[in-house]
């Protein structure tokens, strides 16, 4: 059923106005207790790194990169939760419940299955060719270097606009909380980070993601323990929640235009986990850091367990402040600008009568951008050395020493660059929109370039780059398409500002669903939202009608949930036609360990059955012939040069 959207234009002060008055009001106010919290956290992170990178002076690459394969596995667990859980979860996932409610927690279904694969097919095979840059596999899988070089420049794309991005999104929101400027806030979090990951490496990463991740959930989790007191207790928070309809958890809907459903999210999770923790730098430099296959399995399933227990206490917090402001909400009643700001508001509102307790709250989102910021950039770091520079004649040359202090100028180069595009970011608007959600449409392409490789034993290179070029042009078109469109607009739930002291009388408004937002908040989206929400997004049974005119679903009104299992599944069916059409590998033409021995069994038996009813002029054109090698009978076959 379509609903009418009705615009109320008032006279009177704008809605950047109105923010200035109601910040004057009730800003912030950050007593000396908590800048004292706040400066002891970020001494604490420096002192750490500066102490791990010193203590056993780093001499080598792999000791700078991994460690030397001999870390402890707890510190390994912390900085493996912190390296993916960024200041944007902390901030965008409880907006998410708070507007849209809880059908997105069914994530957690994807996980299982997605950690079993990881458990017995490709950790054992990754971490037994005893790589540094994941991407190095795809050279020895496919026998490219420039897929393997293009995979990688794909990744970093991703993690330069990542780490853009994690320096806005906390700057941004935390300046409902502090009096710091976002430039000074992003100068400060991008120094810190380069200094203490250029000195240590993956060391000093590891050691203050222990201090970092503890901050983050300890901190998160004092605010949500006082405010659910305040509120009677969980009980009183889920009776509140369930009335203002929140609580979703089984909307079996197949319809792929609603934007969350159980079959929708359940394929989020299995998409997010797959490039979290199979494919991901990132967890890959920590999971090989171990010094037994055993123990970065274990490794494996403690970090499943983990990120439920943090994402579980995100999820939550976003239902208590629904408790807190469910009759005057924040957002609609013009006190804050964005969704995102949802919780550091809660913290200023309910909790600045405790001492220090806005000091822990800033200090524990500080702590997840310090975490995410540092471990990209030293993965940053493992690809651009591994990847592109340690083959180049000049730098093959230089020596342990030497190739060791040129990581550290990577390392200082990406920080700068990592503050400038956090800069930027702040300064583009609907631009940096459209770069957030570009960020999510990398992963899909790669996942199904890393599964095909591992899985599909007979697919050849020209197969793997045909799927994933395509894959990401598809994705970029639908990206592009929405924007251009102006698809894919989100309604929330209803919001209610009956229980505000003073009614909202200025700026433009839009009333649906018996709920006010303004326009500009409905229109902007969110400049800066959780990396879950960053592709097409639509209400469930919401249209939006525009100078009375009806908007049909189009393709780009798909839910960006299932974008990421597209992306794969799109790869891999392409990357087996087009292997088939050119000429599949056979089962001799591998190197071992670089598939899965299950697959590979099959693809021998294929291979047989195929061989065995072929004559036997095709026959020999598969096998070595006098005066050939193997090596001439891959290229013959596939036109990869191994």
């Amino acid at each position: 059923m379509l609903l009418e959207v009705q615009f109320f234009v008032h006279t009177g002060t704008s809605q950047h106005e109105s923010m200035a008055d109601s910040n004057n009001t009730s800003g912030p106010n950050f007593t000396p207790i908590d800048i004292a919290v706040f400066s002891i956290m970020l001494t604490a992170s420096v002192l750490i790194g500066v102490y791990s990178g010193l203590k056993g002076r780093v001499t080598t690459t792999q000791e700078y990169l991994l460690g030397s394969r001999n870390l402890s596995p707890i510190p390994v667990l912390f900085s493996l939760l912190g390296g993916v859980i960024s200041a944007i979860s902390v901030l965008g996932q409880p907006s998410e419940i708070y507007m849209y409610g809880t059908q997105l927690i069914v994530l957690f279904v994807g996980l299982f299955p997605v950690c079993i694969f990881i458990h017995q097919v490709t950790l054992p095979i990754l971490y037994n060719l005893k790589l540094v840059s994941i991407n190095e596999y795809l050279e020895i899988r496919f026998k490219s270097r420039l897929l393997r070089k293009m995979a990688s420049s794909l990744q970093l794309l991703y993690n330069l606009i990542l780490m853009g991005i994690c320096l806005y999104a906390p700057s941004l929101a935390l300046s409902t909380v502090t009096n710091l400027s976002t430039t000074t806030s992003i100068v400060i979090l991008g120094v810190i980070c380069t200094f203490y990951t250029s000195i240590g490496g993956v060391k000093a990463v590891v050691y203050t993601d222990v201090l970092q991740t503890s901050l983050m959930f300890l901190g998160l989790l004092a605010v949500v323990v006082i405010c659910c007191l305040d509120l009677g207790g969980v009980g009183n928070v889920w009776t509140i929640a369930d009335r203002g309809s929140r609580l979703q958890f089984f909307n079996f809907d197949p319809n792929p235009f609603v934007r969350h459903t159980f079959w929708s999210t359940m394929l989020l999770g299995v998409h997010i986990f797959l490039y979290l923790a199979a494919f991901n730098q990132i967890t890959f430099q920590r999971l090989a850091s171990v010094n037994t296959l055993q123990t970065s399995q274990r490794l494996c399933l403690a970090f499943v367990f983990g990120i439920i227990i943090l994402w579980v206490l995100f999820f939550f917090s976003g239902l208590v402040a629904y408790a807190v402001y469910e009759d005057c909400d924040p957002l609609t009643s013009g006190k804050i600008e964005k969704p995102d700001q949802i919780i550091p508001f809660l913290v200023t509102d309910k909790l600045r009568n405790l001492p220090g307790m806005c000091g822990v709250f800033v200090a524990a989102i500080y702590g997840a951008v310090l975490s995410s910021i540092s471990s990209t950039g030293n993965s940053m770091t493992c690809f651009i050395w591994q990847d592109f520079l340690k083959g180049a004649p000049f730098f093959r040359n230089l020596g342990e020493a030497g190739a060791t202090n040129t990581l550290k100028v990577i390392s200082l180069a990406i920080g700068a660059i990592s503050i400038g595009l956090g800069m930027l970011a702040g300064k583009f608007g609907s631009v940096f929109v459209l770069i957030s959600k570009l960020s999510s449409v990398i992963g899909g392409p790669l996942n199904g370039v890393f599964i095909a490789g591992i899985c599909t034993p007979w697919v050849n290179a020209k197969g793997v780059m045909v799927g994933c070029v395509t894959s990401f042009v598809f994705n970029i078109w639908i990206l592009i398409g929405t924007f251009i469109s102006g698809k894919g607009g989100a309604v929330p739930l209803s919001l209610s500002t009956e229980g505000c002291s003073t009614a909202v009388t200025n700026a433009s408004t839009v009333v649906f669903l018996n709920t006010s937002l303004t326009e500009t908040q409905f229109n902007n989206t969110y400049l800066v939202h959780s990396l879950l929400d960053n592709t097409s997004t639509r209400a469930p049974s919401v249209n939006i009608i525009s100078d009375n005119e009806s908007r049909g679903d189009t393709i780009y009104d798909i839910s960006y949930c299932y974008s990421g299992v597209m992306s794969i599944v799109m790869t891999l069916i392409l990357a087996n036609f087009v292997s088939l059409l050119t000429g599949p590998l056979s089962p001799s033409s591998h190197s071992e360990g670089v598939v899965s021995p299950s697959c590979g069994r099959f693809h021998q038996w294929v291979w047989q059955l195929w061989y065995s009813s072929t004559p036997h002029s095709q026959h020999n054109a598969q096998r070595p012939q006098k005066g050939q090698t193997s090596a001439d009978v891959i290229l013959e076959t596939t036109g990869v040069v191994p």
